[in-house]
């Protein structure tokens, strides 16, 4: 995800994003995944199967993390994936952007409507790069919003809009009686990194279950790059959201995760069952039948290419008309 690129910060906290999710169905069932990782690229490749006798038409979401609207004083994720795209069975699909405003976890999206807020307004930030422009609230809807708790004192002291903004991509998917519908996704994904992503306490070692190898050589290489404590290595953390899996009939049948580094001197750490086998110099590869996901994913990625990107956010890419 680009916001979250930049090696300049410090104390950015990963946000996991993840696959197409609807409500539990009985009647499709997820016959094969495989998921590709890297500090740079999320890809999935799905297989599903309608087991009905009958087509079913579902509403399939891809949902984002939230971010607030007020500004923080510390670096956060503010706006879309960058490059998002999905394919059915070979063919790009068009979707909806559905944004959502929550206070409290409270929906208030139609409250900032009939309030006359557009999709755009309700969306904005003003950290997005580039910057964008919205039409500012008039006196009338700040006295509304005030009155209705929806504007409020933020972090930097200053009023501002009080809520979070869900932006959830949406699309129809027709599932035929007893056949295979193949769908392709991919983004570039959200990502922890930065000066304050560079140490390896013993909670990180924890957390990605960094055995005493993974450790020696990380120490090594961080003595290598000019570190003479051995203390500090630039890493990118990855997170994907994968309990999502379980709204499926059989959760996941047949899954695939590869982990796949950008450069062959990069380290790489996570928790994950399953034992995994190097395919490639880059590539490590873990296979799992009839999987139900207990915990989300967790990738680390150590001795990365520090990057360039901006540490901003873009404005989401919004439904006209709204």
């Amino acid at each position: 995800m680009l916001p979250l690129l930049a090696s300049a910060n410090d104390g950015i906290g990963g946000v996991s994003a993840g696959g197409i999710v609807f409500r539990k169905t009985d009647a499709i069932a997820m016959k094969k995944e495989v998921l590709t990782v890297s500090h740079r690229l999320i890809s999935v490749d799905y297989e599903f199967l309608n087991e009905a006798a009958q087509d079913v038409e579902e509403t399939i979401i891809f949902p984002l993390p939230a971010y607030p609207a007020a500004q923080q004083p510390n670096d956060t994720y503010y706006g879309q994936p960058n490059g998002f795209s999905i394919k059915v069975d070979g063919k790009p699909v068009g979707f909806r952007t559905v944004v959502q405003a929550l206070l409290d976890k409270r929906d208030v999206t139609e409250q900032l409507h009939k309030l006359g807020l557009t999709d755009a307004q309700i969306a904005y930030h003003p950290s997005f790069s580039p910057p964008t422009k919205e039409q500012p609230f008039t006196t009338q809807q700040r006295q509304q919003l005030t009155k209705l708790k929806l504007i409020a004192e933020g972090p930097d002291g200053e009023m501002a809009p009080a809520w979070q903004i869900q932006v959830n991509y949406v699309w129809q998917q027709k599932f035929p009686a007893n056949k295979v519908v193949r769908v392709h996704h991919e983004y570039r994904p959200f990502i922890s990194a930065g000066p304050g992503e560079s140490g390896m306490d013993d909670e990180t070692a924890k957390l990605y279950c960094a055995d005493a190898a993974f450790l020696k050589s990380w120490h090594k290489l961080a003595k290598r790059n000019n570190d003479p404590t051995g203390s500090y290595l630039s890493a990118a953390k990855v997170s994907y959201i994968l309990k999502t899996g379980n709204t499926w009939k059989h959760g996941i049948e047949d899954f695939t995760l590869n982990v796949v580094k950008t450069a062959p001197a990069q380290l790489v750490s996570l928790c994950f069952p399953g034992a995994f086998k190097k395919t490639d110099a880059k590539t490590y590869q873990v296979h799992l039948s009839n999987f139900q996901p207990a915990q989300d994913l967790d990738v680390y990625f150590g001795n990365v290419e520090p990057s360039d990107d901006a540490n901003n956010g873009v404005m989401p890419v919004l439904d006209k008309g709204r």
